[in-house]
């Protein structure tokens, strides 16, 4: 790609805001949020890398995180949701009560894109996929903690039973369409 379609593809893009990609494990958060953060030019936050070690060793023992464990959690995503310049973040934001403590942190509009799918879709990928902490027997508790997203602001839903590409492609229409002044 030339260095004059690189700056256009990023003009296009710039002043986005910030994107959440959201949902339970096993729907594609960092696959969806690293490309959709490669094609609007945005930096791209893992969340999974800001949990504290007692986090992550609850997990890897296969022990549910609660709203106490998830609080600093969400803080520093919200801080970095709060920065300059735009960023996409994966997060789980399983709660509403999660999704607005980061966009009350970011202190300004935050679009989030949850990634759905099947219990057995979600538990097929979980099973294949080497994760260092999340274990498949957490696919349960993280979908009976799940408040869909649905009738909030700035949200889009996308089904995940189909090719990254074009779960991308959706994400990228609903920000073409939802940009703010």
């Amino acid at each position: 790609m030339s260095m004059a379609a690189s700056q256009s593809a990023s003009d296009k893009w710039a002043g986005v805001g910030h994107v959440v990609v959201m949902g339970v494990s096993g729907c594609g958060k960092s696959s969806v949020g690293e490309d959709l953060a490669h094609r609007i030019g945005a930096d791209f936050i893992e969340g999974d890398s800001l949990h504290p070690a007692a986090n992550v060793e609850k997990m890897r023992t296969g022990t549910p995180l609660d709203d106490a464990d998830r609080g600093p959690w969400l803080d520093a995503l919200g801080r970095m949701l709060g920065g300059d310049g735009d960023v996409v973040v994966s997060c789980s934001a399983l709660k509403r009560s999660y999704r607005d403590r980061l966009r009350a942190l970011a202190g300004r509009p935050v679009v989030f894109v949850y990634l759905h799918g099947d219990r057995e879709v979600l538990a097929a990928r979980m099973a294949a996929r080497s994760h260092d902490y999340m274990p498949l027997s957490l696919l349960d508790s993280q979908l009976a903690t799940l408040e869909p997203p649905h009738g909030e602001d700035r949200v889009v839903t996308i089904e995940i039973n189909q090719p990254l590409e074009a779960i991308v492609e959706a994400a990228l229409e609903y920000l073409a369409s939802s940009r703010c002044p």
